[in-house]
């Protein structure tokens, strides 16, 4: 009986643990959408770290984006000033989104931010950036006038540059909203790795 006992506390408290772990340092994500092509394919599924909400520009990152992502037609700011005129959007919605999304971080805080054909110049310097799928000269991948990312802010942009849905169109993101940095996909088998 004792050692029945013993088996059954073990069993309550691994599953406990998991919990935890599941809920405040790691949580297993799927790719939804074809965005992140040829990083992140459709249905793989990556683990993000949730203790980290202040990433650095490069990483993938798990986040809630602003309300404005949430209508067919992105909203920028409260006052859909920039978006889609030669600028991105400058200035996010005040209200957080419930969706989930995944993109790379190409800028932070302080950063000024260009787009030319679907390339990220960050503070003058052009992003180096072979994981995108590149972009056409549509006015989707040109946003040439710089805009100035605000303190606790992060850009995002989806790998696959033409295809995505992002920051480009309903701002940065604060830095509260950020869920964790992806850093391992587990599925498909074949596509087991870091990033």
């Amino acid at each position: 009986m004792k050692s029945l006992i013993e088996l059954v506390a073990t069993v309550a408290i691994a599953v406990g643990l998991a919990f935890l772990i599941q809920a405040f340092v790691v949580k297993p994500y799927r790719i939804p959408s074809p965005s992140m092509i040829p990083t992140l394919a459709i249905g793989q599924r990556v683990l993000a770290n949730r203790l980290i909400n202040h990433p650095s520009v490069g990483d993938v990152v798990v986040f809630h984006p602003p309300a404005g992502a949430d209508p067919i037609t992105p909203v920028c700011g409260d006052s859909n000033e920039g978006n889609g005129h030669g600028q991105a959007c400058a200035r996010p919605t005040s209200a957080e989104s419930s969706q989930t999304f995944i993109k790379r971080v190409v800028g932070g805080p302080g950063d000024r931010i260009e787009v030319r054909n679907g390339h990220v110049i960050r503070n003058g310097v052009p992003e180096k950036d072979p994981y995108i799928e590149p972009c056409g000269a549509d006015s989707s991948c040109n946003f040439p006038d710089p805009i100035v990312v605000p303190p606790g802010d992060y850009f995002m942009m989806g790998d696959n540059r033409g295809s995505s849905d992002d920051s480009r169109y309903w701002g940065p993101v604060p830095d509260k909203w950020i869920i964790g940095v992806a850093f391992f996909t587990y599925w498909p088998p074949d596509r087991i790795g870091f990033l």
